[in-house]
This record gives structure tokens, sequence and C-alpha cells, in this order.
């Protein structure tokens, strides 16, 4: 069996590392795997199952009723939660903070990395994250921390909620950003933080095509 190649793209939240991801594994032929969607699944199961997703204890137990797997369906990613299509309603803005939640809980974690490392044994991956090249995957051969100024990824999901039609405030957007930043780099379990050896990309002054090209030639080079 061919050696598969991973790719490791970490950063904080809305960095635009889903969408770099998706344009690099479209133009390489790997399969994306977005794993911050399967931290929005546990907190959907938590959540549809009446569970604050800040009770570690329960949520940890509820865990023993989730399965979760992922289906591409002309190369999207689509989560399955115990056989439902959960992909559109993860993707919810009360989901965000709920993911953080979550993500903090070390059974939730050990829960989630085998699926994640099962995916990067069998397949050509790309894969973004908080932790991938530092927990999940730290022999990927390409590791990238993709990051931009709070200002600015504030701003773009501003837009980007804006054009799917949701009212969202940008100031009370900003102070989220920055309190999930806070949260992820702080928490005891696998916080955010750079590879040693990853190549650091700041998108703050760059457009999307600038960056994709950028990492592009990253791979290629190396």
């Amino acid at each position: 069996m061919d050696e598969k190649i991973a790719v490791a793209i970490d950063g904080p939240a809305a960095a635009g590392k889903s969408s770099i991801a998706k344009a690099l594994a479209e133009k390489f032929g790997y399969i994306y795997v977005d794993t911050g969607a399967l931290y929005r699944a546990v907190a959907f199961f938590a959540s549809e199952s009446g569970i604050d997703t800040q009770d570690e204890k329960k949520v940890a137990e509820c865990l023993k009723g989730l399965k979760i797997s992922l289906e591409y369906k002309n190369g999207n990613q689509r989560v399955i939660v115990n056989g439902k299509d959960v992909s559109e309603i993860i993707r919810l803005p009360k989901m965000s903070m709920a993911a953080s939640d979550v993500s903090k809980i070390k059974e939730v974690r050990a829960f989630l990395l085998d699926l994640q490392r099962d995916l990067a044994k069998n397949n050509n991956v790309i894969m973004d994250g908080r932790d991938i090249a530092t927990v999940i995957l730290p022999d990927a051969k390409y590791k990238f921390f993709l990051t931009a100024s709070p200002e600015i990824r504030a701003k773009r999901r501003f837009l980007e909620f804006k054009e799917k039609g949701i009212e969202k405030d940008y100031d009370s957007l900003l102070k989220e950003t920055k309190k999930r930043d806070y949260n992820d780099s702080n928490r005891e379990i696998a916080p955010l933080k750079p590879h040693k050896d990853a190549i650091i990309v700041d998108s703050s002054d760059m457009t999307f095509d600038e960056v994709v090209r950028y990492m592009a030639r990253r791979m290629e080079d190396q």
C-alpha cells in the first residue's frame, strides 16, 4: 500500500482554514477533513439531548449513544450523526461556542481521535482544526498554521453571515472571536498553538487566491 500523505492546517476560528483546505484538497486530489465539524457534531448531539455543553461529565456520558461518520458527496464532506445528516444545522452560530465548550473535554477528544487518524491512514488528506499537527497528525508531511488578526476574522464572519441572510453584529462577533481565541489557546487539553515545524501563514493582508497559491507552492517545493 502506498504511503498516504497528510496535510495539517491549524489556526484560530474564522482564519479561513476550511475554505483554504477545500481548495487545496481539490487542487491536489486529496480528501478534505473538517475536524471542527466533528466537535460541532458532538455539541449538536449533546444539545439535542438536553445537555449543557459546559457540563463535562454529562457530555462525556452522552458519547456512549453517539455515532459520527463522514461521507463525501461530489467532493463535499457530509457529517452524519446517528444516521442523520447534520451538515447544515451544525453550522448555525450557536454551535460555534458549544463546539468550543466540548473541545475542552478530554473524553470528547479521545472519542474523535481514532476517527481522524483512521481517515489519514487510509486516504491522502488535508485536515484542518486546532491541534492537527500538534496532537492528531504529528507526522503530517506538511504542517501549516493559518491565522489573521481578530478584527479581520470577525469581519469575514460578519460578511459570511450577511451573505447567508443571518443578522449578526460586528462588535459581538469580534468579542466572540477574541473569547474563542482565549478559550482555545488556554484550555488544558491540546491548546491552540503552532507546531514547531509549522509554516506560519498570516492571511490578514492576503486574498483567498494568494493564500491558496502560497500554500500550494510550499507543498510543491518541499
